[in-house]
């Protein structure tokens, strides 16, 4: 067991909907959290890092912290989802040995595996065939943090580990109408159609990919679990061991929302992988199984986002009124 009491915790990346997650699980335990906003430390920065790990000392790091974006954000912003996930893991890595941080996790993705890998997929499987293409240049910037994070620990005796969670939803998701992935894209898509009295929904791709899906909560749960109680270079996937076709997914958020109309298919839009299902059996193994259904999963995603988006209404009403009382 690694004793979490009493340290010092960095969470990368805590405004994202991964480490914001991470913040709510660790408030349980009891730890110092340490965060940093981007205003302050730009992670890509490495001289920025370096002072940050210097002043603060983290004694443990969870490196959730990354650029990413659904399907077309990933084959539109090529350069950028590479470069600066590079960057990230690179600095954060490095300083957190540097400056003798106790233990650190890297967030991996199931994107890394090959396109066309057996299913479900096994952490053996790792860089054993071409990746998607479209999500190609930020798998192998995710590839290269799990293997610098394996060669720290190799060289140097950090004892730093690697996840992989799957598809993840929840509260603090994107719902970009282009970039989000695909369970907050649905979301807003019917939510919107719902409430404008629209007849059809159209969902991108033909519907048939199959994916895997976790409530983001679990994935923190996990984590926390993993963190305390694992210690390798082999890397763990997190995910439930089951998937639902994208058509199904839609049918199942569609009846959360409300929505009763038509749904429809854009297949000149990209399906990407044609089935990404991980195996969770060395997770499972280690004593850690996820307890939130996809039904129920899906619900709490929508009032989290039913939440966020009257938060987001509020808060642009009161910005028109500054503007209104402040005109100059």
């Amino acid at each position: 067991m690694f004793e979490l009491k009493g340290k010092t915790v960095f969470v990368a990346g805590h405004r994202g909907m991964v480490g914001a997650a991470l913040m709510r699980r660790l408030a349980c335990e009891q730890v110092d959290l340490l965060t940093v906003s981007r205003s302050q430390v730009d992670l890509r920065d490495q001289s920025a890092v370096n002072l940050w790990f210097a002043a603060k000392r983290p004694q443990v790091v969870f490196l959730a912290a990354a650029k990413v974006g659904g399907i077309v954000a990933n084959n539109t912003f090529r350069a950028e989802f590479l470069r600066d996930n590079l960057a990230i893991s690179s600095n954060v890595i490095q300083a957190a040995h540097a400056n003798r941080s106790q233990k650190l996790m890297f967030f991996g993705s199931s994107c890394i595996y090959p396109r066309l890998a057996p299913q479900p997929l096994r952490e053996s499987y790792l860089l054993t065939g071409p990746l998607e293409p479209t999500n190609e240049p930020y798998a192998i910037a995710k590839i290269a943090g799990i293997k610098m994070a394996e060669a720290y620990r190799s060289q140097y005796g950090a004892d730093f580990i690697s996840v992989m969670p799957t598809n993840l939803y929840g509260p603090g998701d994107n719902y970009h109408p282009e970039y989000s992935h695909v369970f907050a894209g649905l979301i807003r898509r019917f939510h919107e159609a719902k409430i404008s009295g629209a007849n059809n929904v159209v969902v991108w791709g033909t519907g048939t990919p199959r994916r895997e899906f976790l409530y983001v909560d679990d994935l923190a749960d996990a984590c926390v679990y993993l963190m305390k109680t694992y210690s390798s270079s082999e890397p763990v996937n997190i995910g439930t061991g089951n998937d639902s076709s994208i058509a199904e997914l839609a049918l199942m958020i569609a009846a959360a929302v409300g929505f009763r109309g038509e749904i429809s298919f854009d297949t000149s839009r990209p399906d990407g992988m044609p089935r990404k299902l991980l195996d969770v059996g060395r997770l499972s193994r280690l004593g850690w199984r996820a307890t939130t259904s996809l039904k129920d999963g899906i619900e709490l995603a929508y009032q989290a986002f039913r939440t966020e988006s009257d938060r987001r209404q509020q808060s642009d009403r009161l910005d028109l009124d500054k503007a209104v009382c402040n005109p100059n």
